[in-house]
């Protein structure tokens, strides 16, 4: 298992990092965001990120909904994660 894990992190690596991967997928997710951010909070290794994004496309949604909306849109790369925090905003039109 920790073979994997190794050649999982150095393939991450290689093709780019983590971080990069997930901004990606919550700019396609998210298109009309004023901001997202995504810091791997455990040193490179992919398995602790916290996620911040703040777009028009949360209003009307309860806090929760906007949890959700960011955890669906990650739920095959939060299978391989230890923890991630998400905070949300709501921008105003």
């Amino acid at each position: 298992i920790q073979m994997l894990h190794f050649s999982r992190r150095l393939f991450s690596s290689i093709v780019g990092s983590g971080e990069a991967r997930l901004s990606s997928i919550l700019h396609k997710s998210f298109p009309a965001a004023e901001k997202i951010l995504v810091h791997d909070m455990s040193n490179g290794c992919g398995s602790m990120y916290q996620v911040i994004v703040e777009s028009v496309e949360f209003n009307g949604l309860t806090k929760v909904q906007q949890h959700k909306a960011v955890t669906a849109a990650l739920k095959e790369e939060i299978k391989e994660m230890h923890g991630l925090t998400i905070d949300t905003k709501v921008v105003k039109k």
